[in-house]
């Protein structure tokens, strides 16, 4: 991930946590005030995203420590680890107690007072909301250049920004699932609603959050680099005229980094030292070409 990509990453970190931090105290005052089970999950689901920040954060910068005798390729993986971790308390913190809170109130109904304090709370939880989106999708068009924004969601190894865009996704469904049950309680009187709405807030964050769960699953087992970057690889060693042919590469997402190990056929008669200098000159166009190319491991040979 280029410097610039990491400053993207962190803006929308930071542009999520503000928005978040805000919101979780005007809910928590509104569910205190109306007694509603759906703010109260959301609250409790503004205040996890908080913190979520707070860990995406973390593992951004703990990615890119320098290696050392115990993590030779690096500290890179983390950013994937702490992703997975805010992925499953959005399941568990967010959706589970968002289920729970629901099923506690359909049991025992209470009436909501003061309604248009949270309604007017959640609109602005909206707007807020909305900032931190617009906040992310900015980030993100920074970092995608000119593919298409689906192209780049299947296709990324940003955990953090997938991760960001999936909360402020989930944020603003909960809020527009809340204003519906908790206007749908005001009008009919029937508590129940609201109950209702805090268990539909808990089933959206748990399939938000499964999904965000595959997706790291797929970057902690080890993945390929952006294709984007294996274009720019295999361009490289084609144009080199002293490779006669390429038996394959293989390459590996390391968080920020990118490892690339290949195997290929140099010039026939060429000597040792030759053969060497060839090597050492395409890992330094390599590195050029790519920035984050931190490992190339080159095996000439005659055959695959």
């Amino acid at each position: 991930m280029p410097s610039s990509s990491q400053s993207a990453t962190a803006r929308a970190i930071l542009y999520a946590f503000l928005a978040n931090a805000g919101i979780a105290i005007a809910k928590t005052w509104a569910a205190m005030l109306t007694g509603s089970g759906s703010m109260l999950a959301e609250a409790i689901h503004s205040y996890a995203d908080t913190g979520n920040q707070v860990l995406l954060f973390l593992g951004l910068k703990q990615s890119v420590r320098p290696a050392d005798a115990e993590h030779p390729l690096g500290y890179g993986m983390l950013s994937y680890f702490w992703s997975f971790v805010v992925a499953m308390l959005l399941f568990s913190v967010g959706g589970l107690f968002s289920i729970y809170e629901g099923v506690h109130k359909f049991q025992n109904p209470e009436p909501l007072t003061q309604v248009w304090v949270a309604i007017m709370v959640l609109v602005v939880a909206v707007c807020l909301e909305l900032f931190s989106l617009i906040g992310c999708l900015r980030q993100i068009r920074t970092v995608r250049g000119e593919r298409p924004f689906r192209v780049w969601l299947e296709h990324t190894r940003n955990s953090e920004l997938v991760i960001v865009l999936g909360e402020d996704i989930a944020a603003l469904l909960g809020l527009g699932v809340a204003l519906l049950f908790i206007s749908l309680a005001a009008i009919s009187g029937n508590p129940i609603f609201d109950a209702i709405g805090s268990m539909c807030i808990g089933v959206v964050l748990i399939v938000i959050s499964v999904f965000l769960s595959l997706r790291m699953q797929s970057l902690l087992v080890g993945r390929s680099a952006d294709p984007l970057i294996q274009e720019a690889i295999d361009k490289v060693i084609r144009d080199n005229e002293d490779i006669e042919q390429v038996f394959n590469t293989i390459t590996m997402q390391m968080g920020p980094y990118t490892m690339l190990a290949a195997k290929i056929k140099l010039r026939s008669g060429i000597d040792i030292d030759t053969a060497v200098d060839d090597i050492n000159a395409l890992e330094v166009r390599l590195k050029e070409e790519i920035p984050n190319l931190k490992w190339c491991f080159i095996e000439p040979d005659v055959m695959d």
